[in-house]
């Protein structure tokens, strides 16, 4: 019985020592499909594929708030619809909600479901620059239509960190043995900082709080926010990540010559 405890855990060590070799690899691999996934489910939609894009919408949905109003859109009039608030280039996203029928329903479902419960009451359609849990609702399930065209599953932000995370780890692929990791002081003030003063500037213009006028950002600041956020990440991470695999491999190492 010993003996086959034994040759069980040589096994899982060898397993785990190929996984710690391969670490980076591994990682690269499941950020390129988290990245990719987000842009199938629109081309889906767009198809006419209902069932296997609302499977990509659902699976992403703990990860990321999905308003429409801060998500990149394939197939439509404007590649984002940000809200009035935002003071951007682009139509609001008011202008554009008020005219969908896929947005009505929902925006009537939630109604229904949610409205009596809402701690503000909800505006009607038209009046969508007023604040609603309704309308929150409303923008997270509403996908698009055909001509507004269909979201990513993920928001701005976060495609901008997982696509950097995934940028810098490729960077760090090749020159791994020269990057240090990046300095923590560095990484609060240029990685943490502008994309939390940013989000934590915006959730409080928002009720229960409403410390000052409602405050939406731009696409493009979302976007580099969130970039170089990202990019710190990896900066930051994958040599401490290095190491730890590096002691992990001689410890495994270690383990199975001790073994026989």
């Amino acid at each position: 019985m010993s003996w086959a405890f034994g040759a069980i855990a040589a096994r899982l060590n060898r397993l785990l020592l190929c996984l710690a070799r391969h670490w980076l690899r591994i990682i690269l691999c499941a950020l390129a499909l988290y990245i990719s996934l987000p842009w199938l489910a629109p081309t889906l939609a767009k198809l006419g594929l209902n069932a296997p894009a609302d499977f990509i919408y659902t699976l992403y949905s703990p990860f990321c708030h999905q308003f429409a109003f801060r998500s990149p859109f394939l197939f439509g009039e404007q590649a984002f619809y940000p809200r009035e608030a935002a003071r951007s280039g682009y139509a609001p996203f008011e202008a554009f909600a008020s005219e969908s029928e896929a947005f009505k329903d929902q925006y009537r479902y939630w109604t229904s479901v949610y409205g009596g419960r809402s701690p503000a009451p909800p505006a009607n359609v038209e009046g969508l620059a007023e604040f609603s849990v309704v309308q929150q609702f409303a923008a997270r399930h509403f996908i698009g239509d055909e001509a507004i065209g269909y979201k990513t599953s993920l928001c701005a932000r976060d495609l901008a960190i997982y696509t950097m995370l995934f940028v810098g780890g490729m960077i760090y692929r090749h020159f791994r043995w020269r990057i240090k990791p990046l300095p923590f002081w560095l990484y609060l003030f240029v990685g943490l900082g502008p994309v939390g003063l940013d989000g934590f500037s915006q959730l409080l213009s928002y009720p229960p709080f409403e410390y000052w006028p409602v405050r939406e950002t731009e696409p493009f600041f979302r976007i580099i926010t969130g970039g170089v956020f990202g990019l710190m990440s990896a900066w930051l991470g994958f040599p401490y990540l290095e190491r730890s695999m590096q002691d992990l491999i001689e410890a495994l190492d270690s383990q199975l010559q001790g073994a026989g």
